[in-house]
């Protein structure tokens, strides 16, 4: 159609603008719904990992502290198997959990795990094949953040929820490169079942 007294050259150039601006328009608006509607799944997400009853409670070794700690903690949730990942020798181990009265046969205690990534790894499937989709997660508050970081990758590929409960330490926070190396390697793990230990290495060796 061609409007009176305007070319229409005139009328198609200005009518392209336009419509490239609705076109820009239509598409900002379904990022940002989609962007909206994925944000409120993961917060809704995250409301409903608040209010899961964990079925287990995982301690990460590390500090004598985290079994001591674990183990009155254990007292208040009587009904929750425990697993400590690479903790304390077995004979110290039993006795701070025994000297709490927890039951021995509440307690797991695994030593394949080397380091932080490896505390989950070793454990998500055997979590995942006893049916535990939510544990609470027990580790130093210096620790916590590379420990929550690793937890949503590893245990989250197995849908496992956690709800992290931190133990009090002098000690100050780990620097951000450790989570970054160690959120690389989680990726890696999920990924190609590797833990990427040379990359570990080579952060270490890039600290010395």
């Amino acid at each position: 159609m061609r409007l009176p007294g305007v070319s229409s050259h005139r009328y198609l150039s200005s009518t392209a603008p336009r419509a490239r601006r609705q076109r820009r328009f239509g598409l900002s608006k379904l990022l940002g719904l989609a962007l909206v509607a994925g944000l409120g799944y993961g917060t809704l997400h995250e409301v409903r990992a608040f209010f899961q009853k964990p079925d287990a409670v995982l301690v990460l070794g590390g500090a004598t502290e985290r079994e001591q700690f674990a183990a009155e903690f254990a007292k208040l949730h009587p009904d929750l198997p425990i697993w400590v990942s690479s903790g304390s020798n077995p004979e110290y181990a039993e006795w701070v959990f025994e000297q709490a009265g927890i039951e021995r046969d509440r307690l797991s205690l695994d030593y394949r795990a080397v380091d932080t990534l490896t505390n989950f790894t070793t454990l998500v499937d055997e979590f995942e094949s006893r049916g535990i989709s939510s544990v609470y997660l027990i580790t130093s508050d210096y620790h916590m953040r590379r420990a929550w970081v690793i937890g949503k990758i590893v245990l989250g590929s197995r849908g496992i929820e956690f709800k992290p409960v931190t133990v009090p330490s002098t000690l100050p926070r780990e620097t951000s490169d450790k989570v970054v190396r160690d959120a690389a390697r989680a990726v890696l793990w999920v990924t190609t079942g590797h833990t990427g230990a040379t990359l570990g290495r080579y952060f270490r060796d890039q600290q010395d």
